[in-house]
């Protein structure tokens, strides 16, 4: 069984989290797992994140998908199948 990843990294999560937000929730029926990390540094929070994703989707969906998260300003998106 093969297992297809996507792994976003968030340069400011402030500025692009709610966008992210709503290309996650077009692409919601092809995520099976979603994992989000922030670094939490004493008495602050890292304004970069990282999410990674376990997905269902086609070839050309995905690589849509991938376009779409890339074309945002601090926000580049990769996929991985192992």
């Amino acid at each position: 069984m093969d297992y297809q990843l996507v792994a976003i990294k968030i340069g400011s999560r402030e500025d692009t989290a709610s966008q992210v937000q709503k290309i996650l929730t077009g692409f919601g029926c092809n995520i099976k797992v979603r994992l989000g990390l922030h670094d939490l540094p004493e008495n602050s929070c890292d304004p970069s994140g990282l999410v990674i994703l376990q997905t269902t989707a086609g070839e050309k969906e995905l690589e849509s998908f991938l376009k779409e998260l890339n074309s945002m300003d601090d926000v580049t998106a990769k996929s991985l199948t192992l």
